[in-house]
């Protein structure tokens, strides 16, 4: 199985020092990278400071993400060139563009399971703030802001190889204007939590991973920690009612941590700042532990 490169991505898309910029320093303090058995090759020197709203794209301190995605890309061509997988620590869900184009730059047609309290699809019109975390699979697709598009080389993904898991913000997203996922053509595939806790969020994930070995050549995994329910995972910046508990986040990840389809991995919005005694630190470290098991191997 290919070796597993950590790679630290401290961005914070509120534009803020703090806050998720944050999570790869602790994560690795808490054991991350030990218990993935992975090889920590550091941070990328990228961060979003400011609060400066681009006129023209609408993103928050929009030249700074293009930055982080350029390194980001290349960091993740690096390390797939060379028969690694990477896993990226963030930090929050901005990196995924850069991660999604590093892949496509490589192998061609990639596909993503976006494990997500949210779906993800505003762009710089319709995110309320401009936060980039708003916004990264619009741009894997090709139509969020034109800059930060073109700084990801182009689009990454199709409709067809864009699976949304665990998402809780319909009604709220419909009502700020943003694009649906049926409304592309074909549709993105999604699943609410809902939907992935009647089938099992296992066999939901297993699902999608099906389905993408028929559209693509490999596929990225983002797990943003907001698909857990805050009432278990509070050190996040976005919270949404009713998610997983930790028990289905390992189902969820035992499904895809071991296919031969996985390109790489990345991780996103933890906030150690509303997690001061590292509890909720030491419960993602646990569930990657759960899910790779004694036998299973790196990711």
């Amino acid at each position: 199985m290919p070796g597993l490169a950590c790679i630290g991505v401290p961005i914070d898309s509120a534009g803020v020092a703090g806050g998720t910029s944050l999570g790869p320093r602790a994560l690795r303090s808490q054991g991350l990278i030990e218990a993935i058995r992975g090889v920590d090759r550091g941070d990328l020197e990228v961060a979003i400071r400011g609060s400066t709203r681009d006129p023209l794209t609408g993103v928050l301190e929009s030249a700074q993400v293009d930055a982080a995605t350029v390194a980001i890309r290349e960091a993740v061509a690096a390390e797939l060139s060379t028969g690694n997988r990477p896993f990226l620590i963030g930090g929050c869900c901005a990196m995924v563009p850069g991660a999604l184009a590093g892949c496509r730059d490589v192998v061609g047609d990639v596909g993503i399971i976006h494990l997500d309290g949210h779906l993800d699809l505003y762009d710089g019109a319709t995110s309320p703030l401009g936060e980039a975390a708003d916004m990264p699979l619009a741009v894997g697709l090709g139509f969020g802001p034109a800059s930060w598009v073109a700084a990801a080389g182009g689009p990454s993904l199709a409709p067809e190889r864009t699976w949304i898991l665990g998402y809780r913000d319909r009604s709220e997203a419909r009502a700020d204007g943003m694009i649906m996922p049926e409304d592309f053509q074909p549709p993105v595939r999604c699943m609410s939590t809902h939907q992935m806790r009647e089938m099992g969020p296992g066999l939901a994930v297993t699902a999608a991973v099906s389905d993408l070995a028929r559209t693509a050549k490999g596929f990225w995994v983002h797990l943003d920690l907001d698909i857990v329910d805050p009432g278990l995972f509070y050190a996040n910046d976005a919270p949404v009612d009713d998610g997983l508990d930790w028990d289905e986040l390992v189902g969820a990840l035992q499904a895809v941590i071991a296919d031969p389809g996985l390109l790489g991995f990345s991780l996103g919005c933890y906030n150690p700042e509303k997690d001061p005694e590292g509890r909720n630190g030491i419960d993602v470290v646990e569930v990657f532990a759960r899910a790779i098991g004694d036998g299973v191997g790196a990711v």
